[in-house]
């Protein structure tokens, strides 16, 4: 993995940072090949149990680098937009679908300016938290193009049709409180970070085969027919009913102490 994109453990919370603040996080080839290559890293930590994703410096991401439009050496064809071997995303589309295909929540700070692809990849997390200073956009009209980072899986059901044509073919700028009335942001902070690192270790202290059901039973079911939620619920449930995990978060709360789950 590149130096685009750090990752850090704390126990069972992984910190995972944009790292191209002289250029607000914006988005070039390696910076799209190291977010993927960063949940892959983390999708093999059997003990990883959240995700805290933000940007370096003053800014979360300014989406695509003006750059790759001019690259010669740069062919966007359709190998490049066919999906990769390990996902139904393609490379690009995976820097924000990633963070949907990993297990774990996965919560974002928002900070600065989170313009097109920024804010695609901040729609892949489970959460977001954002500073009030926050400015959104979905700006790819401005490069006459659409946006196709995974936003018609992480935005639908979230904001009305009407809203996501609105806000795509103008580009506009809009603001976290906008945002957080369009529920595009699940938060205002004054101190965005600290509080989606405190929200991922409780999450971590939490039974992980519960957390992780949930992220799966909400992802999936909120588009399935009403037969088939029910019984993805009742399958999810039997899955971690009674397993060590269940009965521990059990035994704890009886016996009024810390729980102590496995991986």
């Amino acid at each position: 993995m590149s130096d685009r994109v750090s990752i850090s453990l704390d126990g069972h919370v992984a910190d995972v940072m944009l790292n191209r603040p002289e250029k607000y996080n914006a988005l070039d080839m390696p910076m799209f090949e190291a977010l993927g290559e960063a949940a892959d890293e983390l999708a093999k930590k059997p003990d990883l149990r959240a995700v805290v994703l933000h940007g370096a410096g003053d800014n979360f991401c300014a989406g695509i680098d003006i750059d790759v439009f001019t690259d010669p050496q740069l062919r966007i064809d359709k190998t490049l937009m066919a999906p990769i071997a390990s996902s139904k995303a393609n490379l690009f589309q995976r820097a924000a679908y990633a963070w949907r295909e990993l297990p774990v929540p996965v919560i974002c700070a928002l900070h600065g300016i989170t313009f097109g692809g920024g804010l695609q990849i901040a729609l892949g997390a489970d959460l977001r938290y954002a500073a009030a200073d926050t400015r959104l956009s979905i700006m790819e009209t401005k490069w006459g193009l659409i946006p196709d980072m995974a936003i018609s899986t992480t935005l639908r059901g979230v904001v009305p049709p009407d809203r996501v044509k609105e806000l795509a073919w103008s580009a506009r700028v809009f603001d976290a409180t906008e945002a957080l009335q369009l529920g595009i942001v699940t938060n205002i902070h004054d101190d965005p970070l600290s509080a989606a690192r405190e929200f991922a270790q409780d999450c971590a202290a939490r039974s992980p085969d519960a957390i992780r059901a949930i992220k799966q039973l909400v992802n999936e079911a909120w588009h399935l027919q009403e037969a088939e939620s029910l019984a993805l619920e009742a399958k999810l449930q039997l899955g971690i009913m009674g397993l060590p995990n269940q009965v521990e978060a059990v035994r704890a709360n009886l016996e009024k102490r810390p729980p102590r789950f496995a991986d």
